[in-house]
C-alpha cells in the first residue's frame, strides 16, 4: 500500500487496491480497443450505473477493455442483443450497487471504532486487501449458486403453467411490517434504528430461506417475500409474526415476474391486507385460506380495499388442536 495510505487512504489508494489497475484510457481509445461502438459502451456505463466521464477524461482501465470485448464476443456470437446486453448491464449494476454499499457499512462497522482516526482507516484499508480474493472467490459461488436456483424455481414455474417461459405464475406473496415504526425511529438513535432494521430483515431472510422461499426485497420497516405454495407462505407468516412486533397480510394468485420483482393484482391485494392487519396478526385473502390445512382461520367481514373492490380476509393461526 502506498505511504500517503498509511496516514489517511486517498479516493486513489482505494481504487488502486479494488481495480488493480491505473485509468489510462478515454472513452474513445476504450472503445476503440475493444471494438464496442462509443453508443452501446456509453449505455452500458450508464446501466451499470456509473458517472458519465468527459471524452477527454482518462478514466477507464485494461480491464474495462477485456469487459468490453467481452460483450463484444457475445454480441458476434450472437448469444445476445444489444438490448438484452443493457438490461443485463442494469441488473448487475443496481444489485452490484446496493452489495457494494452494504459490505462496506458492514467492514466500517465491525472495524472501526466509534471516532476513527486516519491510522484506523489506513488498517481497514489493509485488511480489505487481505481479504479480496476469499470474498472475491465466494461472491462467484454464491452467484453460481442463487443462478441455480433461480433456474429451478423457473423450471418448476413452468412445469405447473405447462409453459416454456411463463408470464403469469401463481404463488403466494406476503408483506411484513413493522409496527409503529415511524415512533420507534423517534425514540431510537442512529444506531438503535439500524440495529432494529438489520435484525428484522436477517430474521425475515432466514425464515423465509429455511421454509424455501425468497426474500424479493426489503422496504425499511417492510419486506416483501413469496413462496410457491400457500403453506410455506403460512409457515413463514407464523414464524415471523411476535406479539405486536409485525402485522403480516398474504395472498394467493397469479403475479408477473420481472426483474427480480413481483407485480400484479396479487400482490396489491396483499398489500392491502397488512395496511389492515392488526398488530401481531396475520390476514390472508380467500385463495390463500382455501389452500390451507392444519390452521385455524377465521372469517372477518368483508370490507373494501382501495382499487380492489371488497374482500374477504382471514385471520391465520397456528391450529391449538
Amino acid at each position: 500500500m502506498s505511504e500517503s495510505a498509511r496516514g489517511r487512504p486517498t479516493a486513489e489508494d482505494i481504487e488502486r487496491l479494488l481495480l488493480g489497475l491505473p485509468p489510462r484510457y478515454t472513452r474513445e481509445q476504450v472503445s476503440s480497443r475493444s471494438g464496442v461502438s462509443p453508443d452501446l459502451a456509453a449505455r452500458i456505463w450508464r446501466a451499470l450505473g456509473f458517472a458519465q466521464r468527459a471524452d477527454d477524461a482518462v478514466a477507464f482501465t485494461d480491464a474495462d477493455v477485456a469487459a468490453l470485448r467481452r460483450v463484444r464476443s457475445m454480441l458476434h456470437g450472437g448469444l445476445l442483443d444489444e438490448e438484452t446486453v443493457v438490461r443485463m448491464a442494469r441488473a448487475l449494476g443496481q444489485t452490484m450497487a446496493r452489495l457494494a454499499q452494504w459490505q462496506a457499512e458492514i467492514m466500517t462497522s465491525a472495524m472501526l471504532p466509534p471516532e476513527p482516526g486516519d491510522e484506523d482507516l489506513a488498517k481497514m484499508l489493509d485488511t480489505a486487501q487481505g481479504m479480496l480474493p476469499d470474498f472475491e472467490h465466494v461472491l462467484i459461488h454464491v452467484w453460481r449458486a442463487q443462478l441455480a436456483a433461480a433456474g429451478t424455481r423457473l423450471l418448476a414455474l413452468a412445469d405447473l403453467n405447462d409453459e416454456p417461459v411463463p408470464t403469469r405464475v401463481p404463488m403466494a406473496v406476503g408483506f411484513a411490517d413493522l409496527v409503529a415504526f415511524t415512533r420507534r425511529a423517534r425514540e431510537l438513535d442512529e444506531r438503535e434504528l439500524a440495529a432494529l432494521v438489520e435484525g428484522f430483515e436477517s430474521r425475515a431472510s432466514d425464515v423465509a430461506a429455511t421454509h424455501g422461499a425468497r426474500l424479493v426485497k426489503t422496504l425499511g420497516d417492510e419486506v416483501l417475500f413469496t413462496a410457491p405454495t400457500a403453506a410455506q407462505a403460512a409457515a413463514i407468516a407464523l414464524d415471523l409474526v411476535d406479539a405486536d412486533e409485525l402485522r403480516i397480510g398474504m395472498a394467493y394468485g397469479p403475479v408477473v415476474p420481472m426483474m427480480g420483482d413481483v407485480f400484479g393484482t396479487t400482490v396489491n391485494l396483499a398489500a392491502r391486507l397488512t395496511a389492515i392487519a392488526r398488530p401481531g396478526t396475520v390476514l390472508v385473502d380467500a385463495e390463500l385460506a382455501g389452500g390451507l390445512d392444519g390452521y385455524e382461520l377465521r372469517k372477518l367481514r368483508r370490507r373494501p380495499a382501495r382499487g380492489l373492490g371488497v374482500v374477504q380476509p382471514y385471520v391465520l393461526r397456528r391450529s391449538t388442536l
